[in-house]
């Protein structure tokens, strides 16, 4: 049995939420809980942040900063310790590495940016359409039982296509939209949403 977890909302902060916060530019607080097509979102946040001359470095320096979710590091060694886990992200390699490191560097699955000789970003490489239900497909493919969980639209194939979904602190309007898959909001109701998956699937 394996667990497949979405990274942001989940285990740590909206990345771009802090950087809106940070730089004071209110339009880059939009994510996939708003906006569920994924390319047309990054194609937005990188215009503004042309507009506003931002760079890699900018983000970055934020995301140094950034911690993970208050439980988030205890509920994922708990995870562990009772399943392979693989964290599905949209987020980007560039970004990822610090968070990771702090949560004992899970495996993550995401995709990579393009950036040009300013250090400004200028593309983004989607490793695979549709990646986090196709990770699910290919894991079921060799036989395993997969318990999946996250937040927003860009998660909900993948709880679909999983043995198992579980929406964990969705928006109001994410959970009105997928009433087929159980509610936690907080990693104790987590945890027990896991175990329960668990038993099902013995």
């Amino acid at each position: 049995m394996i667990a497949c977890l979405d990274l942001e909302g989940v285990l740590t902060p909206e990345i771009w939420i802090n950087v809106s916060e940070r730089t004071g530019i209110a339009a880059l607080r939009r994510t996939t809980r708003d906006e569920p097509d994924y390319d047309k979102l990054m194609r937005y946040r990188i215009g503004i942040l042309e507009e506003h001359n931002l760079g890699l470095p900018d983000i970055q320096d934020v995301i140094g900063g950034m911690k993970p979710l208050d439980g988030a590091g205890e509920f994922l060694d708990w995870l562990r310790s009772r399943f392979q886990v693989i964290i599905l992200s949209d987020t980007f390699e560039e970004f990822a590495s610090p968070l990771m490191a702090q949560l004992g560097n899970p495996a993550l699955f995401c995709n990579s940016l393009v950036i040009d000789e300013r250090k400004h970003i200028v593309g983004h490489h989607i490793r695979i359409r549709d990646g986090k239900r196709k990770a699910v497909m290919a894991l079921k493919l060799l036989n395993f039982n997969v318990i999946a969980a996250g937040d927003s639209y860009n998660d909900t194939t993948m709880l679909d296509e999983a043995d198992h979904g579980i929406l964990f602190r969705p928006p109001d309007n994410v959970a009105r939209e997928f009433p087929q898959f159980p509610v936690a909001r907080t990693y104790d109701e987590l945890r027990e949403a896991f175990l329960r998956a668990s038993e099902v699937g013995r």
